[in-house]
């Protein structure tokens, strides 16, 4: 039996190695795959681990809620929470019971709202998605042009008054930002946003009438949450492009008498956008958690 297994090992090896030689890319995106879902896994359980570290769970903090509104709590109830909840098995058991779900994609049921949790997710993902769309493309379309502009022209006015706006668009709280804008859409513009859908869509399943209205009403959010990552993003486009036109291929092309414009349109600023890439992967968490939360749909 050993013989049959070593001799498939040796077999499998002589196709497999050869194909990872001649295509290396391949076996380093399959590395990385595999250690991406090592991380995911030991993360998983560390998370677990730490949500289930304070005393009490769920059943005792809903019978708590019940007894501080002075309702006859039977203490049986607490552990017929905890078994209808599978609170009463261990640990190690109730983490593969959510891990296996995870995967399967049953994400259990809401202890707030008693609905399925895919369920509450799906009527508000493309809320959720065009919003963070729409602050993404708000973010880079602006931040992008200005931090430019402020590494071709430094230390000049422009690039302090951008700078100025772009350290107030961070410094300045959200909510702070939202009343103005609220403000300024009442006053010049006759529009009420106190949601991202009107009243009349509130509940309604998503159609283009409602997907429409939430496009209209969109911008409030966009502007508040977009503002807020602006500053980051001109200043690391005017550092990387501040850098690159100091580096001798630069001067080389210049001297050759290549123009200003395709110079640094096709060389400087591409490869000091590439860093800027990367942002979008801490972006899209932080984005993701408020628009979620005000998004009322």
């Amino acid at each position: 039996m050993s013989n049959i297994v070593m001799g498939a090992r040796e077999q499998v090896s002589s196709v497999i190695a050869p194909f990872f030689e001649k295509h290396p890319m391949v076996a380093n995106g399959l590395s990385r795959l595999g250690l991406m879902m090592f991380t995911f896994f030991c993360m998983s359980i560390i998370i677990f681990l730490v949500i289930d570290l304070p005393e009490g769970d769920f059943a005792t903090a809903k019978i708590a809620e019940l007894q501080s509104l002075g309702q006859t709590v039977d203490p049986r109830m607490i552990e017929i929470l905890r078994e209808t909840y599978g609170l009463d098995k261990p640990i190690m058991v109730r983490y593969w019971d959510w891990f296996s779900g995870l995967l399967t994609g049953d994400l259990g049921m809401s202890l707030s709202t008693q609905e399925p949790v895919w369920d509450t997710i799906q009527s508000r993902l493309p809320v959720t998605i065009m919003l963070m769309s729409g602050v993404l493309l708000f973010m880079f379309a602006t931040a992008i042009p200005i931090g430019i502009y402020s590494a071709l022209r430094p230390y000049s006015a422009g690039d302090y008054v951008a700078t100025i706006i772009g350290f107030l668009g961070m410094a300045t709280p959200n909510f702070v930002i939202a009343i103005i804008a609220i403000l300024i859409g009442y006053e010049y513009f006759d529009t009420v946003i106190t949601g991202i859908n009107s009243d009349e869509y509130l509940g309604q399943p998503m159609s283009w009438a409602k997907f429409w209205d939430s496009v209209q009403r969109s911008w409030v959010f966009i502007l508040v949450l977009g503002t807020a990552g602006m500053a980051t993003i001109i200043r690391k486009v005017r550092a990387n492009l501040l850098e690159e036109i100091n580096k001798p291929y630069v001067t080389t092309a210049r001297a050759k008498g290549l123009s200003e414009r395709k110079l640094t349109l096709k060389y400087p600023v591409r490869l000091g956008l590439i860093p800027i890439a990367a942002t979008i992967g801490w972006q899209l968490p932080v984005l993701l958690a408020p628009t979620s939360s005000s998004a009322r749909s």
